[in-house]
């Protein structure tokens, strides 16, 4: 491996054994194919199925353009690591990628949050519907969302790159995030420390919350639900929708709102995965293409081709 120039990390990756690097290879490219195949699929079929200009759709969309962006700032970074030599980044290039993956993982937690309040205010609130989620409040939650998000990243990739790094440029990770930059630290970083934390803190545990809460009137509702049918095709929809949920939310917490002092390279590595490649992968399959609305579209076009 050649060695790092001044202003450059080192990402030492997923591993360094020649296998291996074959089978992540193949593994992250395929899930990357696969959440693109996915996601331009929903996007495209939302676009051009009137049927589908609801809030909730326009919400999917949303998460299908931040997932797209969210792994696209990631994984070809990984897939270029594994087969070239020189896996070193400069600085202003590893600032970008914590940039923009820490401003599209925080839209993504607020989306799904907006999500399940939309899916409450559709299951227990119909008859307010169309008043609670018009096409102003859903417009505006979508701006302030990408505009706090971005802000919100701005300020914390600002602190973290403001910090003097004295020890190893070797970063034993497969992207810049940032509390690995801060263990890399030789000055105290208690003040950013305090700011991941509030950030975190509030976007994510606020979003969980309001996440939970919904839920928790949604499933109050459908157990009211005379129809045992209706009442499974209610709970399955859901479940599906609080596994990717826990998944995504689960590991980002796990990363942001853990002590420093708990840090495990090899774990982290693995809870990584998780956000950035499997969950933009999935959320098309659970939260659309299992849609009939979704599936009759896309049946459609194909019976008039």
């Amino acid at each position: 491996m050649n060695q790092t120039s001044p202003g450059r990390f080192t990402l030492l990756g997923l591993s360094n054994v020649p296998y291996l690097q074959v089978i992540y290879f193949l593994a992250f490219l395929t899930m990357y194919l696969m959440m693109l195949s996915g996601n331009f699929l929903l996007v495209i079929v939302v676009r051009i199925n009137p049927e589908l200009q609801t809030p909730m759709y326009f919400f999917l969309s949303n998460l299908s353009i931040v997932d797209i962006s969210f792994s696209s700032t990631i994984v070809p970074k990984i897939l270029i690591n594994i087969l070239a030599m020189d896996r070193s980044i400069s600085i202003v290039g590893c600032a970008l990628q914590m940039y923009f993956h820490l401003a599209l993982g925080s839209i993504e937690c607020i989306i799904l949050a907006v999500m399940a309040y939309d899916r409450f205010a559709a299951i227990c609130r119909p008859l307010h519907y169309n008043t609670i989620m018009n096409k102003q409040i859903c417009a505006t939650l979508a701006v302030g969302t990408w505009s706090m998000s971005f802000m919100n990243s701005a300020i914390h990739v600002f602190l973290t790159f403001y910090l003097p790094y004295c020890k190893s440029p070797y970063i034993y990770h497969f992207f810049c995030e940032i509390p690995i930059f801060l263990r890399m630290s030789c000055q105290d970083t208690w003040l950013n420390e305090i700011g991941m934390y509030v950030g975190a803190g509030f976007i994510v545990l606020c979003s969980f919350i309001l996440i939970l809460t919904s839920y928790v009137h949604i499933i109050t509702t459908i157990l009211k639900i005379r129809s045992s049918q209706g009442r499974q095709k209610a709970f399955s929809t859901c479940a599906s929708h609080l596994t990717v949920v826990v998944i995504f939310y689960g590991t980002i917490m796990s990363v942001y709102l853990r002590p420093l002092s708990a840090y495990s390279p090899e774990t982290d590595k693995t809870v990584s995965v998780l956000y950035t490649a499997v969950t933009p992968m999935v959320n098309p399959i659970v939260y659309s293409i299992r849609n009939q609305k979704v599936k009759n579209t896309i049946k459609r076009k194909q019976t008039r081709k």
